[in-house]
């Protein structure tokens, strides 16, 4: 009994409802809004045979007797009949004379369902979107009191909602005069989306005593709310007017405390009474005694206000003074800046309209002397022309003559083996052979290969020191060698020749690679040299002759001895044995009197031609 007792406490509302006030009222909220009222249903359907005035022919009649006969089907909510309703309140007279007695029921037609049975879920949405737009406004709700004019609260407007919730407030702030009140008008206006303004939809003039108690909130009241119902929310529940009866002011009932066992106990004193009637004054006393105060400060304020403004207007103008002059002082540094950089365009302006005058006379000397600048550029093309014609004629005689001079013959049944000079070499291939012949035969061909080297004017990357069967070559391109210099001549240390062989054969690669010529192997040296000799002997034109002078005019300073070796046996017999020497070969009919080391390098001495 104990938890039936605390549950009703707990479903039944904390106040009276002769203390319920307006200082109590928190809140309004509106459920199941209808703005237009839905259009009541026909009698029966429009058809053309029911316009006044249609065409009745002689076919219609049959038809129209038959179609009095017949009526329009009805669904379950409508199967209506008043055998049933007489049976259900008890009546058990037979169905006949019940229906004889009741006035003739309307006949329903059965309701359109069209609509939510279509196959398409885009046409059931926008059938339903349009419902809900339909029934959807925007609200706002406004509280009168008797006596006063001006409404006590208004709302904010809540937009496209159909059961709208405002906010809370406090009616408090309006005074005793409004907060002890008991009585209210509410107004609730609506706009939906085909109306231009708000329209008054409800105005509900009621006394807060007559409001039923729905429970402490609307999650445990699960009744359907009649359409336009507005709840009104206090601290102790949700409230609403479910009548349109006048409050009744019954007496509250008293309830007898009793202790357990069943005994009466005392409730309050008329002293405590009489102190809470007392504290309750005070409290009213106090509040209106605050009001009174925050009036009389506002209107010092109000009066004082420009004492009041004053400080802070001042240090505002000083603020701002501050942030002018700060501004003023940006805007002269940019404007120095802009009128330097003024300057030194100007300044760049005008250097670039000197040099553009003087470009435009060099323009116009140039424009001068571009005629015989011409000329002289077809003369120098042409002599361009003459000067690369006769040097590859003379490249191809001196090579005539080199070959001459170490030629270079193939041994018979021995294939890809090539003598110089008369002396064989073989292709880096150095065992079991005669050390002087391959040291005289790598002498003339390390020679033959500086020789080239000159005269064509390529550098080789490899260096070589031409002393006969003392030759050297170097090597300065590689990094992690202990010694640069390596022989031509067999030694001791086996692997210093070959690498030095071996750098020869690379000279004579690189040279074959300039003249746009492909080794296949560099291991044959003397066959891959006769191939380059070849290469630049082989012409159709005429070997063109030897130039005036040639070694007959050095042999006067190159074969007379200096000062110092003028009595020398040795440098008389040399100058004898190069005189008395005669050329031979097929290459004697074109040397016109010469020697053929007439174009050779200064390193080429007589010593070293015999």
């Amino acid at each position: 009994m104990a938890d039936d007792n605390a549950g009703d406490r707990r479903d039944r509302p904390w106040q009276f409802p002769l203390n319920r006030k307006l200082r109590h009222l928190q809140s309004i909220s509106v459920r199941n809004l209808v703005v237009t009222p839905p259009s009541k249903p026909r009698g029966k359907t429009i058809d053309d045979e029911d316009v006044p005035n249609s065409l009745q022919s002689p076919f219609k009649v049959p038809i129209a007797d038959v179609n009095d006969s017949l009526h329009p089907s009805r669904s379950f909510t409508d199967l209506k009949s008043s055998a049933t309703t007489n049976y259900r309140h008890g009546n058990h007279e037979p169905a006949a004379a019940a229906a004889a007695a009741a006035p003739p029921m309307r006949q329903w037609h059965r309701r359109n369902t069209m609509p939510w049975s279509a196959p398409n879920p885009r046409a059931r949405q926008t059938k339903l979107e349009e419902i809900t737009s339909s029934r959807m406004a925007d609200t706002w709700f406004s509280l009168h009191c008797d006596g006063i004019e001006e409404p006590v609260y208004i709302s904010e407007p809540v937009e496209h909602a159909t059961n709208p919730s405002f906010r809370s407030f406090d009616l408090n702030m309006c005074g005793p005069s409004v907060s002890r009140r008991d009585h209210l008008v509410v107004k609730l206006w609506a706009k939906t989306r085909a109306m231009g303004d708000y329209v008054l939809l409800v105005e509900l003039r009621l006394c807060l005593q007559s409001l039923q108690f729905l429970g402490k909130s609307l999650d445990t009241f699960h009744q359907p709310l009649p359409a336009n119902s507005i709840l009104f929310h206090f601290a102790d529940g949700v409230y609403t007017n479910l009548t349109d009866l006048p409050p009744v002011l019954a007496a509250a009932p008293l309830h007898h405390p009793r202790a357990a066992d069943g005994a009466a106990v005392s409730t309050s004193s008329y002293e405590a009474l009489m102190k809470l009637a007392n504290l309750d004054e005070c409290i009213q006393d106090a509040l209106t005694t605050r009001d009174r105060i925050e009036a009389q400060i506002n209107s010092i304020i109000e009066r004082d206000q420009r004492e009041v403004t004053a400080p802070g207007n001042l240090s505002q103008a000083r603020n701002k003074l501050a942030l002018t002059k700060h501004a003023i002082a940006t805007e002269r540094k940019r404007l120095h800046s802009a009128a330097r950089r003024k300057e030194d365009l100007v300044h760049s302006i005008k250097v670039r309209r000197d040099a553009m005058a003087h470009g435009r006379d060099s323009q116009a000397n140039s424009q001068s002397h571009l005629p015989d600048a011409q000329s002289k550029l077809r003369s120098s093309a042409r002599l361009l022309e003459k000067n690369t014609e006769d040097s590859k004629g003379q490249i191809r005689r001196i090579s005539e003559d080199l070959l001459a001079i170490y030629p270079i013959e193939p041994i018979p049944d021995q294939p890809l083996a090539f003598t110089i000079a008369g002396l064989p070499l073989p292709n880096s291939n150095f065992t079991d052979v005669d050390r002087d012949e391959v040291a005289a035969a790598l002498g003339y061909t390390a020679h033959l290969v500086y020789l080239l080297s000159f005269y064509l004017s390529t550098p080789i990357p490899y260096p070589i020191n031409p002393y006969l069967s003392r030759s050297f070559i170097q090597d300065p391109v590689s990094v992690s060698l202990p010694q640069r210099t390596f022989p031509l001549h067999p030694a001791s240390v086996q692997y210093r020749f070959e690498y030095g062989v071996f750098l020869l054969n690379k000279d004579i690669e690189f040279l074959l690679n300039r003249q746009g010529l492909r080794v296949l192997d560099i291991r044959h040296t003397l066959p891959n040299l006769k191939f380059l000799l070849y290469m630049l002997t082989a012409s159709t034109g005429e070997i063109p002759a030897r130039k005036a002078g040639g070694i007959r005019g050095l042999l006067p300073g190159r074969l007379t001895p200096s000062l110092s070796r003028r009595g020398s046996e040795e440098s008389v017999a040399t100058r004898e044995t190069v005189v008395s020497r005669k050329p031979t070969g097929p290459a004697a009919s074109q040397m016109n009197g010469g020697l053929m080391v007439s174009n050779l390098p200064s390193t080429v001495t007589a010593s070293s031609v015999a």
